[in-house]
């Protein structure tokens, strides 16, 4: 990975940033406060935020990859920037699996990347993601995509403090009679879960988990956590354990886990490695 001094902090949207990045055919990784884009001569190779599984939660997850067949790409080829390339050539994963999946894995943290605009922070020239190449996408389609997925989440349901905040249940209304999905869903939702954990837990692609979340709190059956706000004479409440971390624009994978950990677990896992990062 090629190391230079990064540009500094403007105010310039994190998408304006992009369309000039795009034009001028640059690599290296763009950090915001939600997340890292990675472009390659322009174009987007991999997105990566702390408030969306990554790709190798959805590959062991979902069962298209043991555990140990991801730990041991990374540990053979995450320093050459080559772990996409490792699994496919080691028989672990088939190449349209792979590139499948980091794709919905690409498209879902744009989302949280790009949702809402925010300034870019700073640009890493030359910086490139341990996964390496697997499939580039040109920038504007993945602002517009980006875009249409706010729009489509907007209409189904406006709140989008669904997408991050921990949600309950809401007792009362009828939860009978949902389609399959969504009564999965509505069942991993305790209070305490976020979209990107109860996606993790289902082995789903966020942005799935979030229509169906949305459909579920437009139906009046689940609701953001508010947060509790101490009185005078109480302990000030601890801070959620889902609260979004910003990533390090020095990219690297997780240390391999000491032991199988549940999904709650290794998303603080996660997080904790992004702020040690920092």
């Amino acid at each position: 990975m090629t190391m230079s001094t990064p540009t500094l902090r403007t105010d310039e949207p994190a998408s304006a940033r992009l369309g000039t990045l795009a034009a001028q055919g640059a690599t290296g990784a763009l950090s915001t406060e939600t997340g890292i884009v990675y472009l390659a001569a322009g174009h987007v190779v991999h997105v990566e935020s702390a408030v969306t599984p990554d790709l190798g939660d959805l590959l062991t997850h979902s069962g298209a990859l043991a555990p140990d067949g991801w730990w041991e790409a990374i540990d053979q080829a995450g320093r050459r920037c080559s772990v996409g390339r490792q699994l496919v050539d080691s028989g672990h994963l088939a190449a349209g699996a792979l590139e499948l999946c980091h794709l919905g894995a690409l498209f879902d943290a744009a989302y949280f990347v790009l949702a809402h605009d925010g300034p870019a922070l700073r640009f890493r020239p030359g910086a490139a993601h341990w996964l390496g190449a697997v499939r580039s996408v040109p920038v504007d389609t993945v602002l517009r995509e980006s875009r249409r997925r706010r729009e489509l989440l907007h209409r189904i349901w406006p709140e989008s403090a669904v997408d991050r905040a921990p949600l309950a249940r809401v007792p009362g209304p009828d939860a009978t009679d949902l389609p399959a999905r969504r009564g999965r869903t509505l069942a991993q939702v305790d209070g305490v879960r976020t979209a990107a954990q109860i996606a993790t837990a289902l082995a789903c692609r966020t942005f799935h988990t979030l229509v169906e979340l949305r459909r579920l709190a437009a139906a009046g059956l689940v609701a953001p956590v508010a947060p509790l706000i101490p009185g005078p004479s109480s302990a000030p409440s601890p801070a959620p354990a889902s609260a979004p971390a910003t990533v390090s624009a020095e990219p690297g994978p997780a240390p391999r886990p000491l032991a199988s950990d549940e999904p709650e677990t290794a998303l603080l896992r996660r997080l904790l490695h992004a702020l040690e990062a920092l």
